[in-house]
């Protein structure tokens, strides 16, 4: 899992987290929500990181007029059988890029829904299962507001981390330069001599290996802890769920593993607070005129919590 980092560095520099937070959602079974400006490099990452991990990938654009069968696949009248066949949909893939996922509408958007969590696809009364590993990377603009749809709060839950996606620092963006006046194009990543570094066996077995991470219930106390502190934070009118907390120590599991730890400590749960959680706070109304900021709230819940020795 390592190697696929040094793998994705022949491509994107200076995104080393949000690399780290991929291996994290692939590793735990779970999907990841890039946020970022244009021009950072999110879909360049999600391809160089798909290429690193050999796995079959399917990007969709996605627009106003994107309709659900569009992603999940629909029923066709075949005239020569005389009767209707399912023709699979661009989410029958092992990961799948959602290019700017806010651009659809909440219709569309929810046709993901069942596809992340129960990862198959239902139609006519027949359940599709999905290829086994699946991730979905969705992309988003934050500062872009015309045209865009927010995504609902059922479907923002179902992913177990929003990465931040920055500019990269003066030092990164330099080497970014010297990439391309050296002849690098983005578009063709087997000229930058991306490879495959894992398999689907590997991958497998390295998600068993992160189930087996072991938990005290010290541990398991402090998540409880930290959910509820959110939810009785007075900027807050919507705190942790239990889901949010099981997503926490899934996180929590694989970043321990990544780093070579057989269990979780309450460090490993700290690292993967704000990530984790950051997309599943809502926020009262005078909160947000007053600027207050989710990851701010959490990096409060996180100090003021009691941390088991």
């Amino acid at each position: 899992m390592n190697r696929v980092r040094l793998e994705v560095g022949k491509a994107v520099v200076g995104q080393d987290g949000a690399v780290t937070g991929l291996l994290i959602a692939l590793l735990a079974r779970g999907h990841v929500l890039l946020e970022g400006v244009p021009g950072v490099a999110k879909t360049l990452l999600v391809r160089a990181f798909s290429r690193a991990i050999g796995l079959d990938t399917t990007r969709i654009q996605f627009t106003p007029d994107l309709m659900p069968g569009d992603v999940t696949g629909s029923l066709v009248y075949d005239a020569r059988a005389g009767e209707f066949e399912f023709r699979r949909g661009p989410v029958f893939t092992n990961v799948l890029l959602a290019d700017e996922i806010n651009r659809t509408p909440p219709k569309t958007q929810a046709a993901l829904l069942e596809a992340m969590e129960e990862r198959q696809v239902s139609a006519d009364g027949v359940s599709r299962p999905l290829p086994d590993p699946f991730l979905v990377a969705a992309t988003q603009n934050p500062v872009e507001h015309e045209g865009t749809y927010s995504l609902p709060e059922a479907q923002l839950d179902r992913f177990l981390l929003k990465l931040v996606v920055d500019v990269p620092e003066r030092d990164a963006e330099v080497a970014v330069l010297r990439r391309h006046a050296d002849g690098f194009t983005p578009r063709d990543l087997d000229a930058a001599g991306l490879h495959a570094v894992v398999d689907a066996a590997q991958i497998h077995a390295a998600q068993r290996a992160v189930a087996a991470v072991t938990v005290s219930d010290d541990v398991l106390g402090y998540v409880v802890d930290l959910a509820r502190a959110t939810r009785q934070s007075p900027s807050v009118q919507l705190g942790a769920s239990p889901r949010a907390s099981t997503a926490l120590l899934a996180a929590a599991k694989a970043w321990a593993w990544l780093g070579g730890y057989p269990a979780i400590t309450p460090d490993h749960v700290q690292t993967m607070l704000v990530p984790t959680w950051r997309h599943r706070l809502r926020l009262r109304p005078e909160a947000e005129l007053e600027a207050v900021s989710v990851d701010a709230i959490l990096s409060s819940v996180r100090q003021q919590t009691r941390v088991p020795i």
